[in-house]
């Protein structure tokens, strides 16, 4: 079982220390898409998160190296957990994807906000919703393709037992209606 331990809330210096640490160490190109608690607090709708959740594609050379030094060097926790886990892939996901900065080989994006926003609405979590609230409000996402990117990975949902599509559904639905 993998050991995980409780080390410091993250805030906006940590992340930054992060990113540009991760860019300095990585030994060849590649792509880390931030996601959830790491994604909102970059955009200022939080002020601090628990750990780093991210995503590699395509994974830069020597970054599992750089993050096991700076787990320890920032005293974080690093997760390997984006949308795509826990819900079917949205189409054109990558495009969607809002750059953040380039720090050596390496450049650093938002995961997807609707993939985001879509998974938080899954989750349920009052923080969750709070976020997916705020992504809407900031203009990262709209309710139209909320409900469009729902309606393209629906049928997917069969591939992932632990989803009830209805409910998930009528989370959205409920969601959505202080929206429109």
């Amino acid at each position: 079982m993998a050991q995980w331990s409780m080390r410091s809330w993250v805030d906006r210096e940590k992340i930054t220390a992060f990113m540009s640490e991760v860019g300095r160490s990585a030994t060849g190109p590649g792509r880390v898409y931030l996601v959830g608690g790491s994604s909102v607090l970059l955009l200022g709708i939080r002020s601090q998160t628990i750990d780093i959740d991210l995503k590699l594609d395509p994974e830069p050379e020597g970054i599992f190296e750089a993050i096991a030094a700076l787990k320890e060097s920032l005293s974080v926790n690093v997760e390997l957990a984006s949308p795509d886990l826990f819900l079917p892939p949205l189409p054109g996901w990558q495009e969607r994807s809002e750059f953040i900065s380039h720090f050596g080989q390496v450049d650093f994006y938002h995961y997807d906000f609707l993939s985001q926003a879509l998974a938080k609405i899954l989750r349920g979590h009052e923080k969750d919703i709070a976020d997916a609230r705020q992504l809407l409000q900031m203009g990262k996402v709209d309710p139209t393709s909320l409900s469009s990117s729902f309606e393209q990975i629906k049928p997917a949902l069969v591939r992932y037992p632990h989803i009830n599509a209805s409910d998930f559904e009528g989370r959205l639905t409920k969601f959505l209606r202080g929206f429109r």
